[in-house]
């Protein structure tokens, strides 16, 4: 976006989900940056993708930041760079860097951001926040990780973590904050993905369905019993539940779930548009999806009648699922997933772990792993051939065309 930056484009320009910037059309190398929580900063580009910060629209006017960009720009000609610049690059801790820079960064461009962030300060600022960016060394996370393992850390979440901040460090060298990636060599540890494969066998599935009837009629029972207090005190009832199949959201999520294998951002963000009744078609956009792209999903009789079930319960517009209290998102539902696996007898057994459930059946019921793929959203095919254990025929049918060419 090209404008003259003056205090009236300044007035009504709008934060966004993403942070964007202006660039002025009389001072080459003049930008306005707008981030998603309103504020505004005035910024320099002095040389190709080098960027320094002039001071926020609250404290400098317009014509105080483009005097400042003027004699920057002006310096860099003759090869002077910004001596804030070359301080603060000197000083810059991680903490320092993710806080000011990096945060605001990550949750406007990334879908799990709050949550990556939320890892990254946990993990990282607490042990070497205050490791200068430059100081920052392959051996000294080699000692962390280390010690995570002895403490009973599994690896794959050790490398989950590990990824967060090697990304984080890799955006400090696209902002020319470092010259080079400290953790480029850093490697991860080796795991093995077929060990995390986890779905239910026949008695577990059996037992989660009988659970979550058994919770259902708990639930309109209270609600019965609810309603026959009100009564008695001539209070306004609420909607009997005997008349709807579902209690409540907790079953036709996991059903939903199961059957889909749909991510659990994906299900918490999907809305009743991206259900097509009519052709029995789910929808999964991109911009909820991890691999960023669109994909559609056919429905089975047990996910169609599902959404129609509980869509006699809910809000027909808007999201399918949302919190009752502030009719946002949900961002967990840790508590209900909890009681319903220990009601139900089950150990081991992550929210995740119906994505691996479905794909694991449909994998068992002779579907070829690209079709699984698709499927899935999965961006390549090495993250599907986790689930090619589970269809030994096709195994033993390819060895065993090894005989017709025997004597």
């Amino acid at each position: 976006m090209r404008e003259y930056i003056g205090n009236s484009l300044i007035a009504k320009l709008k934060p966004e989900q993403k942070e964007y910037d202006v660039w002025d059309t009389k001072l080459i190398g003049f930008i306005l940056r707008v981030l998603p929580s309103g504020a505004k900063v005035y910024r320099c580009e002095y040389a190709r993708g080098k960027r320094v910060t002039l001071g926020k629209a609250t404290v400098l006017t317009p014509a105080q930041a483009r005097d400042k960009a003027k004699q920057i720009l002006s310096q860099a000609v003759i090869g002077v760079l910004p001596a804030n610049e070359c301080k603060s690059k000197a000083k810059l801790t991680l903490k320092n860097f993710i806080t000011n820079e990096y945060e605001a960064w990550r949750a406007a461009n990334r879908k799990n951001g709050k949550d990556d962030m939320r890892r990254l300060r946990v993990n990282f600022l607490d042990e070497f926040g205050d490791c200068l960016l430059k100081n920052i060394s392959p051996m000294l996370v080699e000692k962390w990780r280390t010690q995570r393992i002895n403490n009973g850390i599994q690896s794959t979440t050790v490398n989950r973590d590990i990824v967060i901040l090697k990304a984080a460090l890799s955006k400090a060298v696209e902002w020319n904050l470092i010259s080079d990636h400290p953790l480029k060599k850093l490697k991860p540890f080796k795991t093995d993905a077929i060990a995390k494969v986890r779905y239910l066998d026949k008695n577990e599935e059996m037992r989660l369905k009988e659970a979550l009837q058994f919770r259902n009629e708990e639930l309109k029972q209270k609600r019965e019993n609810g309603n026959q207090w009100k009564k008695d005190r001539g209070q306004d009832c609420l909607p009997d539940l005997r008349d709807f199949v579902f209690s409540d959201y907790l079953t036709p999520m996991i059903f939903i779930s199961l059957n889909t294998g749909l991510r659990r951002g994906e299900l918490f963000s999907l809305t009743w548009t991206e259900v097509n009744f009519e052709h029995a078609l789910l929808t999964v956009k991109g911009d909820t999806a991890k691999s960023g792209k669109t994909r559609h999903l056919p429905l089975n009789a047990v996910a169609l009648k599902a959404f129609k079930d509980w869509r006699q319960l809910t809000s027909k517009e808007g999201l399918v699922f949302s919190n009752k209290n502030t009719g946002e998102a949900f961002s967990h539902v840790k508590r209900a997933w909890a009681t319903i696996l220990e009601k139900a007898k089950i150990k081991s057994f992550r929210w995740h772990d119906m994505r691996h459930h479905f794909a694991s059946k449909l994998v068992m019921a002779g579907v070829d792993l690209n079709t699984v793929r698709e499927l899935l959203g999965h961006a390549d095919i090495k993250m599907t051939l986790r689930y090619a254990h589970l269809a030994p025929e096709h195994k033993a049918n390819a060895v065993a065309k090894l005989v017709e060419f025997e004597p």
